[in-house]
């Protein structure tokens, strides 16, 4: 991944801006993994040094879904931002592939601040993050230990350690945690013994007609020509099984009381992940917080639906608070 050519054809789901020039770049963060991100800028910038925003999500995504749409609306409108793809996923590095850790995750973002905060065309104390779905979650936590992070935005979010470790609506018992944990443990000494990574299976091509309503949502978009991509996990055959483990044992968000920046946290009425946002907000603190309720949509809405998206709202937030 790290020594293979970035190739700069249009290869996202949405049509490309013309008001925005588009080309593919690459950072570290601190565990040595290259990251690759798409960088949007504004045409014809005047001023020497712009805001920045980097933006990541939703959770087993890639950036040329619905986090690329976000940062190339926001770039339209005066700004520099970044979506990139998380360490193993996508075209950026770190093995095993298709697996996930919320600590390197949050340091996926803090290397993404890093490279915005060295970026000759902008101003370093001009920095906020956009994290849609489960990387609402990590934007979060990552504006909880990295001062920064001037002003923080979270679409649709997730509390990733959250649902793992309890099942939605907190609905799993201790025993059945343990069961998990047992059929999880139990795959990791297959994949040692093979030298493999199990798939979870990801999505059905087809949700059953007896699927919760979130579900078939879900295969709207990431199964669909609406939001399929190649090397999406959602897309295609999920994350790694195991990885559920470290996602279950390590809560974040434990600190964001201690946000002292703005956050505006956006969610959909009739999201079936609301709870998560509310829960978060109740916890933050300061008087610049806001969460925002978008009347009907529900979760995916808020993944590439610019009738529900509030991006002149988003664009206003940052302008105000960068």
């Amino acid at each position: 991944m790290e020594n293979s050519k970035l190739n700069n054809n249009w290869d996202k789901v949405f049509p490309k801006s013309e008001k925005v020039n588009h080309k593919k770049i690459r950072f570290h963060n601190h565990y040595g993994i290259e990251l690759v991100a798409d960088l949007y800028e504004p045409k014809n910038i005047k001023e020497k040094q712009l805001a920045a925003i980097a933006v990541c999500g939703p959770f087993g995504a890639v950036k040329e879904q619905s986090s690329g749409l976000y940062a190339q609306k926001i770039a339209e409108n005066g700004f520099i931002t970044i979506a990139f793809d998380p360490s193993f996923t996508g075209e950026s590095g770190g093995n095993p592939r298709a697996t996930t850790s919320l600590d390197i995750n949050t340091e996926d973002f803090q290397a993404a601040v890093d490279f915005l905060s060295t970026y000759k065309k902008v101003d370093s104390h001009k920095i906020g993050i956009i994290g849609i779905c489960g990387w609402g979650g990590i934007a979060l936590n990552t504006a909880e230990i990295d001062t920064r992070v001037k002003a923080t935005v979270t679409s649709t979010m997730y509390d990733m350690s959250r649902v793992t470790a309890n099942g939605y609506f907190d609905s799993m018992s201790t025993n059945d945690r343990y069961k998990l944990k047992e059929k999880l443990n139990k795959q990791r000494t297959e994949d040692y013994k093979n030298h493999t990574t199990t798939l979870d299976g990801g999505l059905p091509s087809k949700a059953p007609e007896d699927a919760p309503q979130f579900l078939k949502n879900y295969v709207n978009y990431y199964k669909t020509k609406r939001g399929y991509h190649e090397r999406s996990m959602n897309s295609n055959g999920g994350m790694a099984a195991t990885s559920s483990l470290s996602l279950m044992n390590m809560p974040i968000l434990q600190y964001s009381n201690e946000i002292k920046n703005p956050v505006l946290m956006i969610h959909g009425e009739k999201a079936h992940s609301l709870y998560f946002s509310k829960d978060a907000f109740k916890k933050l603190s300061g008087e610049n917080k806001e969460l925002m309720i978008i009347p009907n949509a529900n979760h995916t809405d808020l993944y590439d639906n610019e009738k529900y998206i509030p991006f002149e709202k988003i664009v206003k937030f940052f302008q105000n608070n960068l």
